[in-house]
């Protein structure tokens, strides 16, 4: 469920956030999650920690208490072993904090970074199976329409005869997932996300022997990009399951591992300037 319609489905709820972390912690501050009398959305770590937070705020509904504030420690004492200790604000959703929730949260989807696959073949559905639920803006690209139309993740399924001008105009700092359906096409894409110079993470579904072949296709048509950066073989862990959604899931955590490093090195390096 997506939080306009969890806002949507109910008048009473409470925003319960989290306003200060000291040591350590299942999540960082700011982040937060929703209570109504009879569900939640989003997450403040779980455990105790979330189960404390949500009986409190629904406590809070049942007594009509419009704000509160709970001081936590993350010890033996409540059945956690973080070590830390958080500070907590709960407070009953107003219109206009409904509204504020819902810009935030269309703020950072918009800031999510885009992971575009290339290729809607088994693995390239099995991929966005995956990312729909991650905090990625996710789209599925093939020139197929029939291997496009069995596409049933929700993320964007895109019918384009030209990949190549798609990798062209996606933002900086994009992953690219090239598995299409011919060797040719795979090597112009990747190339073209190459040369942008400016990916997360350019991947290219095969083997070693398709990463040689690559480099020669590279080297021949004097494309000026580096090569260092493909990853060729995409999720290599050495197992021998080549089911799609094994091999899905083994990439994903590839993808996101880049993602999530890249963007804790902006945030750090914004927060020093």
């Amino acid at each position: 469920m997506s939080l306009a319609s969890f806002l949507a489905a109910d008048k009473r709820i409470v925003q319960v956030r989290l306003i200060r972390v000291r040591g350590s912690s299942p999540r960082e501050a700011g982040a937060q999650m929703f209570v109504s009398a009879d569900g939640t959305i989003g997450t403040i770590g779980g455990g105790q920690l979330e189960y404390m937070a949500t009986d409190h705020a629904r406590a809070m509904l049942r007594s009509g208490l419009h704000s509160d504030k709970m001081d936590v420690p993350l010890g033996s004492e409540i059945g956690q072993c973080c070590g830390g200790r958080v500070e907590i604000s709960l407070q009953r959703m107003t219109s206009a904090d409904r509204a504020t929730a819902l810009a935030e949260r269309e703020a950072s989807d918009r800031q999510s970074p885009c992971v575009y696959i290339l290729g809607a073949g088994h693995v390239g559905r099995a991929l966005a199976r995956q990312f729909q639920h991650l905090p990625v803006r996710c789209s599925i690209i093939d020139s197929r329409g029939d291997e496009l139309a069995l596409v049933d993740a929700a993320v964007e399924a895109r019918l384009s005869a030209m990949a190549e001008a798609d990798i062209r105009r996606a933002p900086k700092g994009s992953a690219f997932i090239v598995l299409t359906h011919d060797h040719a096409l795979d090597f112009l894409l990747t190339s073209e996300a190459l040369e942008r110079g400016d990916a997360a993470y350019v991947g290219l579904i095969g083997s070693a022997t398709k990463r040689a072949k690559f480099e020669r296709y590279h080297r021949a048509s004097e494309a000026r990009s580096d090569t260092r950066g493909l990853v060729c073989p995409i999720g290599a862990t050495g197992s021998p399951d080549k089911r799609p959604e094994v091999i899905a899931a083994f990439v994903v955590a590839e993808v996101m591992d880049v993602l999530t490093t890249r963007c804790a090195h902006d945030v750090i390096a914004e927060t020093t300037r």
